[in-house]
């Protein structure tokens, strides 16, 4: 192995890393007596400025990726989705470091804001990962990080229980995939995707009921990570007991990460059975070229398939009868990752399914950050994230309602904000892909569940601009994350008036 090309490949982790150890350096050694105002600020801003330089440090990346000694297969891929995945994911990270502000449930700020730099280390390692021990390696930096953060908040019981729910799910999803993973090396000798990908094609695993236990597995593990039925259970707890911050940065920043390794498996598949379609690589082959290849996409397809429906439905009917904000947009995070997950089990090789659900993500995760944020200055104003809470928002402060109902119009999919087409490009990406009728009855059935989230969506923002209020108290929020805020809603708006200028600069990658 060039550890030269290691270091270069990994520069933006790197800068992450040297960041989160310069928060905690600056803050432990210099910072002790400071208000913790003045600390969180502080941490925040490093925080920021460390992203800021894994930004710039993707530039430097080698532009062929990392790849095994002696071997065209890369361990580590940059450019494509992976460079916008990565892009996505420090730029979410940052807005969540500004949410992080004006925060007051700790007194630990630098380790607040050292644990949030080192699981957006592991999210970069996932979007990137072209091999199954780098991605279990990043989805545990990811997720450990991820269980910290959910139980920050020590005083408070509801952390403390969606932190332990979280860790006991999540520490199961994890045997799960790992136990996939050992039989997906086992069957292919190799742990490069794009060697698993043409062991299953060349020889006969595919055949096996082996093959279809490591799918399952793999299937639970990821969708542990992505919140999808029925491994979504610790989600309501956990965005309900996680600090603000925490919440959207595990709505965002995680599913980001998640999706983009799901982006890359699909990729791998895909470019295989393009290549054996090219180049004829046995006679077997060429007497009958799908269905050799359909043998491991057939059931790969129908399981995210059956997880996809099951997503939309249940996520979306029980953020009906939901009291808590928070419980709510969980509930919507999972049907959300339903609508990704159709997408994904009709993943081609074009780059409309692959810009599609990038898209799609990006736009989500961004908008979901603001909605969380928004939450937040509500629940801090008032001491609760009930809808009630939210009643006569528009006179305490017309602002943030007009965010709110920016942020969660768009969640719906209205025209013309960037949820719409988000949502437009991803189910014509589906059914470009297939026009079968088990397709477009999939894509009915998300049009159907995303009219019923208007529902669940404009309950909140009826009370906010339609009911009276009880306390007409003015909210005064940080004026940096206000704008943070602000920010993020024209840019929902802006994207969705002008979709071109987000799916250019994915097209660019």
């Amino acid at each position: 192995m060039n550890y030269a090309d290691l270091f270069r490949m990994t520069l933006p982790e790197t800068a992450l890393e040297i960041a989160a150890l310069v928060v905690l350096v600056v803050d432990l050694g210099f910072l002790r007596r400071a208000t913790l105002r003045v600390r969180v600020f502080v941490a925040s801003i490093l925080g920021v400025f460390g992203c800021g330089a894994a930004i710039v440090a993707m530039t430097l990346q080698p532009p062929e990726g990392l790849g095994y000694p002696g071997s065209k297969d890369l361990l580590l891929s940059s450019g494509g989705y992976a460079a916008a995945a990565q892009a996505g994911i420090l730029v979410l990270t940052v807005f969540t470091l500004f949410l992080f502000i004006e925060a007051d449930f700790t007194r630990h700020a630098a380790e607040f804001v050292a644990v949030i730099l080192m699981a957006a280390t592991g999210g970069l390692l996932i979007a990137a990962a072209q091999d199954l021990l780098v991605i279990f390696v990043g989805l545990e930096l990811l997720s450990l990080g991820l269980y910290i953060l959910t139980a920050f908040a020590k005083k408070s019981g509801k952390s403390a229980e969606g932190a332990l729910k979280y860790y006991l799910f999540g520490g199961m999803s994890a045997a799960f995939l790992l136990f996939g993973f050992s039989y997906l090396y086992g069957l292919a000798g190799s742990t490069n995707l794009h060697q698993i990908m043409l062991a299953m094609y060349g020889s006969n695993a595919v055949n096996t009921p082996l093959l279809y236990v490591a799918l399952v597995m793999i299937t639970a593990g990821l969708g542990f990570k992505v919140a999808a039925v029925p491994f979504h259970l610790w989600a309501p707890d956990a965005y309900e007991g996680a600090p603000a911050p925490a919440a959207a940065f595990i709505a965002s920043v995680s599913k980001v990460a998640s999706f983009a390794l799901l982006i890359g498996i699909g990729t791998a598949a895909s470019h295989v059975l393009g290549e054996a379609q090219a180049v004829k690589v046995s006679a077997e082959f060429s007497v009958n070229p799908p269905a050799k290849f359909i043998g491991f996409q057939g059931p790969w397809s129908v399981i995210l398939t059956l997880v996809s429906a099951a997503s939309m439905a249940l996520g979306n009917l029980a953020a009906l009868a939901q009291t808590s904000v928070r419980r709510l947009l969980a509930y919507s995070a999972i049907a959300h990752a339903g609508y990704i997950l159709l997408a994904l089990a009709y993943f081609s090789q074009s780059p409309l399914s692959t810009n599609a659900v990038l898209y799609y993500i990006l736009t989500y995760g961004l908008t979901t950050v603001g909605a969380f944020g928004a939450v937040a200055m509500v629940e801090r104003a008032s001491g609760s994230d009930r809808m009630d809470a939210f009643l006569g928002l528009s006179k305490r402060s017309p602002l943030l309602a007009a965010v709110l109902m920016v942020l969660f119009l768009s969640l719906a999919g209205i025209p013309p904000l960037v949820g719409f087409w988000a949502k437009f490009n991803l189910f014509a990406a589906v059914l470009q892909v297939s026009a079968g009728v088990v397709p477009f009855t999939l894509v009915a059935l998300a049009v159907g569940m995303s009219a019923v989230s208007l529902y669940y969506y404009l309950q909140v923002l009826k009370r906010v601009y339609v009911m009276p209020a009880v306390d007409e108290t003015p909210i005064a929020g940080h004026p940096i994350t206000m704008g943070v805020l602000i920010l993020i809603a024209l840019a929902v708006l802006i994207l969705g008036c002008l979709p071109a200028l987000l799916q250019t600069w994915i097209a660019g990658f």
